[in-house]
């Protein structure tokens, strides 16, 4: 079977020795050896948000939404609201959430691949009593925005409000110092940055946070954050059968960025983005973004004027390379991302380099 490569913002490349993961002998989850995995696997993603001894994690069989839908219906009491700071699908992917559980909500909302405005914001916090929770996604991947989560924190510190993040495409990828940015709640997934596989959600919170919930103000019951708290502090387990193949692969795939070093893992990935962008702009293309607003992980390009977009995403698939349509109105404009999460290397950017241009000049377009 040809290999493919997936330059695509999830899910992504592994490593052989994720991989190999999947392959552990079958295991009951109520067992010593799932527990001990489980503990180890907690710390590790600890050690990946440079937690602490006062954050906590869970981990949560399902995609980066379930995670996010488990702090979302968890978090608020009766008569508390969350503001919701938006400006891409993934911000509006929150505000759907809150919207099916009927959780009281203020915003703050752009235009998609809009940066946000800090004063806006402060504004909005500030005239809010009732908003105990500020959400928002750290890098919208619909649009490959790395937004001002530490200004932001900063900002939930300075009036007193809990602060959660959307890490799902960030992990791994960007520079997360936890408490540093003032962060109460973050959530992401193996099956991106991390390069491990859709499937192994977590959530990463302040113990004091989560020691407040009750079991009663939970609005789901298999995403109940409170139970998946106290299931793992009391028994180092989950409330339900976990998916338990992938709690090894998102393990040895969390091992394999701590052998490296979270910042040498995040600086790895982010001179990848450059290889990509330097040889998008010899070839003449154009970003959806300002550079200095890119995320290290996903890179959003405008594809020339006469070319079809679903045409150039088979064309480059038949070569072996896989990148996304642009979601919503982006499909419309002709735009396509292109990811470098997970086992990608310095020559595969290259390769892909060499390919696109190959592609873009059998529909006539000279790079």
């Amino acid at each position: 079977m040809s290999k493919t490569i997936l330059f695509s913002p999830g899910p992504v490349m592994t490593e052989d020795s994720v991989r190999n993961a999947l392959l552990h002998y079958d295991i009951c989850h109520r067992s010593h050896e799932f527990e001990t995995m489980f503990v180890e696997t907690q710390g590790l993603i600890n050690q990946l948000y440079k937690a602490d001894d006062s954050y906590y994690s869970v981990i949560v069989s399902g995609s980066g939404t379930s995670a996010n839908e488990c702090v979302l219906s968890s978090a608020l009491k009766d008569n508390e609201k969350v503001l919701l700071i938006k400006n891409g699908v993934f911000g509006e992917r929150l505000q759907q959430i809150v919207n099916k559980h009927k959780i009281p909500f203020e915003k703050v909302e752009y235009p998609w691949g809009t940066y946000p405005d800090l004063d806006e914001i402060e504004k909005a916090i500030a005239a809010h009593d009732d908003v105990r929770l500020v959400a928002m996604v750290c890098n919208e991947s619909s649009t490959g925005m790395l937004n001002p989560v530490k200004s932001v924190g900063a900002l939930c510190k300075k009036y007193g409000k809990r602060f959660f993040i959307d890490t799902v495409s960030a992990a791994g990828g960007e520079y997360i110092d936890i408490k540093d940015f003032n962060v109460d709640i973050a959530t992401s997934v193996g099956g991106k940055c991390l390069g491990a596989y859709p499937g192994s959600a977590y959530v990463i919170a302040k113990k004091d946070f989560l020691d407040s919930l009750s079991e009663e103000q939970c609005k789901t019951v298999y995403l109940n954050l409170y139970n998946h708290y106290h299931m793992a502090m009391e028994m180092h387990q989950t409330p339900n059968t976990p998916n338990v193949t992938l709690f090894w692969a998102l393990n040895q795939a969390l091992k394999n960025v701590m052998d490296i070093g979270v910042d040498n893992y995040i600086a790895y990935h982010a001179g990848l983005a450059q290889t990509i962008r330097t040889g998008i702009k010899e070839m003449n293309m154009e970003f959806l973004l300002p550079e200095e607003y890119m995320s290290n992980t996903i890179t959003s390009i405008m594809l020339p004027r006469g070319i079809g977009l679903s045409e150039f995403i088979d064309k480059m698939e038949q070569f072996g390379y896989t990148n996304y349509k642009g979601k919503g109105k982006y499909e419309a404009m002709n735009m396509f991302q292109v990811g470098n999460m997970g086992a990608i290397t310095q020559e595969d950017c290259r390769n892909y380099l060499s390919t696109l241009k190959t592609v873009l000049a059998g529909f006539g377009y000279e790079c």
